[in-house]
C-alpha cells in the first residue's frame, strides 16, 4: 500500500503525464500539425485543460495533500518528512491554491481561445496585417483580466500573472530594477553609439539549410544534449518544449542568408533543453523534478547562448568548424572580424535577433505595454501605435510594418501574460551565476577554447538543475552566487566586454 506522500506523488504524475500530452500537442501544432487540423487540435486542447483541471483540483487530490500539509494554514502534518518533500508539498500546496481559484468554464474557455489564436497569429504575421489578429488578442486580453482577478492580487492586477512564471516576483520589484536597467543600458547605447560602427557583413551568405540544421545538431551534441532524449526541428518561432528529461524537443527558425541566426537560436534552445535533461527523472511529476521558473529557465539558455556562445574562448574553438561547414561564407572572413561582428551592438526591430545590450530594453518595451493592457490603460486597437512609440523613446528606432513590430512574437497569441520580465530576470540570474562560474573555474577560458564544455553543464546541474523547484528562484540563485537579486552583476558584465570591444 502506497504511503501518504507516494499517493500524493502518484496523482500528481498522473496530471504530469497530461499535461506532457498537452505539450506533444502543441509542440506538433508549432511543427508538423496540417492547417486544417486546427479545430481538432482546439478540441484536443480544450479536453485535456479540462482533464488537468479536473484532476489538480480533484477532492481526492485535496485529501491526498491534505493529509500531509494543511492547505489552509501551511502547516506541515508529518514532520518526518526531508527537507526536500517538505519544499515540495509547499510547492504542491502553492499549485493546488492557485488551480481551484481558476473555474473549470474559464480553463477550458482558455484553452480553446489561445490553440485557435495561434495560427490566426502566423496568418496575420505572415500577411502583415494586425486586424486579422486584433479580435483574438482582445478576446484573450480579457480572459487574462478574468484569470488576474480569479487568482487574487493586493496592489496591481499584473502581479497575479507574473507570479505564474516567476514566484514571488511583483510589480513593486520590477518597476525599479527595469526602470535602473533601462537607464544604465541607454547609458551604455549612447557611450557605444558615439564609436565607430562593426561591419557586420561577414555574417551574411546563402547557406543551405540541410547544412544549418546539421551545424545546430552538432553543437547540440556538443554541449551535452544526448540525441537518444532530444530532437531539432523548424518552427516559426524557436522554442523549447521539455515535457520529461527523456523527452525535448527544440525548434529552430531558419535564414539562410543569416546563418549565425540559428547557431544562437539553436545554444539557446539547448540551454533550455540541458535543464530539462538535469531534472531529476525520478521526481517526474514531483515539483522536486520540475524548473524553479521560467526565469531561472531562460538564465540557463542564456548562459549558454551569450556568456558562452557569444565569447571569445567558445569561438577559437568552433570558429574552424563553422569556416569548415559553411566555407563560401566565412571561410576568407578573419576571426577578430568574426568576432566583433558576432557581438556588434546596433538596435534592431527583432528582438530575438538583438544584441546582449539592446536585448533587456526590447523586453522592459513589452512589460510596460502588457501592463497596460492588463490594468486596461491601453486598448488592443492602439498597441500599434503604442508599440512604435515605446520603440522610438527606448531604441530610437521605428518598425514600418506589424511584422517586424508588434506580431512579432507568439506569446501573447498562447495567453503569455506575464511571461516577458522572464526573459531579462533570466539575463540577471545568468550574470550572477557567471561570476560564480569564473570563481569556481578560474581556468574557463582555457578549458573552453581546447573545446571542454561538459564541466559548464556540470557547474549549471550542480547549482541549477538538480533542486527542480526546492527553493523558490531568488533563493536559489543567491544558494548557488552568494549574491542576492540584483542587476549590477549584469550590467558590470555588459559594460566590461562592450568597453574592450568598443575601446569605450
Amino acid at each position: 500500500m502506497l504511503d501518504s506522500y507516494a499517493e500524493l506523488h502518484a496523482l500528481s504524475r498522473h496530471i504530469a503525464l497530461l499535461n506532457a500530452t498537452q505539450e506533444q500537442l502543441s509542440w506538433d501544432q508549432e511543427t508538423y500539425m496540417p492547417p486544417a487540423a486546427i479545430k481538432l487540435r482546439a478540441d484536443q486542447l480544450e479536453q485535456l485543460a479540462s482533464l488537468i483541471h479536473k484532476a489538480r483540483s480533484s477532492p481526492k487530490f485535496f485529501r491526498a495533500l491534505n493529509q500531509l500539509i494543511d492547505v489552509a494554514s501551511g502547516e506541515i502534518l508529518d514532520e518526518s518528512l526531508s527537507e526536500e518533500r517538505i519544499s515540495a508539498l509547499r510547492e504542491w500546496r502553492r499549485d493546488y491554491q492557485q488551480m481551484i481559484r481558476l473555474p473549470h468554464s474559464f480553463v477550458k474557455s482558455l484553452a480553446r481561445v489561445t490553440a485557435e489564436a495561434l495560427p490566426v497569429w502566423g496568418e496575420a504575421k505572415r500577411h502583415n496585417d494586425f486586424s486579422l489578429f486584433a479580435p483574438h488578442l482582445e478576446a484573450i486580453v480579457k480572459l487574462m483580466q478574468k484569470k488576474a482577478n480569479y487568482l487574487g492580487y493586493e496592489e496591481h492586477p499584473y502581479d497575479a500573472l507574473v507570479d505564474l512564471y516567476e514566484p514571488g516576483m511583483r510589480v513593486s520589484k520590477l518597476d525599479p530594477l527595469f526602470t535602473r536597467l533601462k537607464l544604465s543600458l541607454s547609458q551604455l547605447l549612447k557611450a557605444i553609439g558615439s564609436k565607430p560602427k562593426i561591419d557586420e557583413t561577414p555574417l551574411h551568405g546563402e547557406v543551405s539549410s540541410e547544412k544549418e540544421m546539421e551545424f545546430g545538431r552538432k553543437l547540440l551534441q556538443a554541449i551535452g544534449l544526448d540525441e537518444a532524449v532530444s530532437r531539432l526541428d523548424k518552427s516559426e518561432h524557436p522554442f523549447c518544449s521539455g515535457s520529461h528529461p527523456k523527452d525535448i524537443r527544440m525548434t529552430t527558425r531558419l535564414m539562410p542568408e543569416r546563418p549565425l541566426s540559428n547557431i544562437f537560436a539553436v545554444l539557446h534552445e539547448g540551454g533550455h533543453g540541458l535543464y530539462v535533461m538535469g531534472l531529476k527523472e525520478g521526481e517526474f511529476g514531483s515539483p522536486l523534478g520540475e524548473a524553479a521558473s521560467l526565469g531561472v529557465h531562460e538564465s540557463q539558455s542564456r548562459f549558454w547562448e551569450t556568456f558562452i556562445g557569444h565569447s571569445l574562448p567558445f569561438w577559437k574553438q568552433w570558429y574552424p568548424e563553422l569556416q569548415k561547414g559553411f566555407p563560401e561564407t566565412f571561410k576568407k572572413v578573419a576571426f577578430n572580424d568574426f568576432y566583433r561582428a558576432i557581438n556588434r551592438v546596433s538596435p534592431s526591430l527583432i528582438r530575438i535577433e538583438s544584441d546582449e545590450a539592446t536585448y533587456s530594453l526590447h523586453v522592459i518595451v513589452r512589460y510596460e505595454i502588457e501592463k497596460a493592457l492588463i490594468e486596461g490603460s491601453l486598448k488592443v486597437k492602439d498597441l500599434p501605435e503604442a508599440w512604435n512609440e515605446k520603440m522610438r523613446s527606448t531604441l530610437g528606432i521605428e518598425p514600418t510594418n506589424y511584422r517586424d513590430g508588434c506580431l512579432q512574437d507568439i506569446h501573447w497569441a498562447m495567453g503569455g501574460f506575464g511571461y516577458f520580465p522572464t526573459y531579462t530576470l533570466g539575463n540577471i540570474y545568468a550574470a550572477e551565476l557567471f561570476c560564480a562560474f569564473k570563481k569556481a573555474h578560474p581556468d574557463w577560458e582555457k578549458r573552453v577554447s581546447s573545446g571542454e564544455l561538459g564541466f559548464i553543464r556540470e557547474f549549471l546541474y550542480n547549482t541549477i538543475h538538480k533542486y527542480g523547484r526546492q527553493f523558490i528562484p531568488e533563493q536559489l540563485i543567491e544558494r548557488a552566487t552568494g549574491s542576492r537579486l540584483s542587476e549590477e552583476p549584469y550590467l558590470s558584465y555588459l559594460q566590461e566586454k562592450f568597453t574592450q570591444i568598443y575601446q569605450l
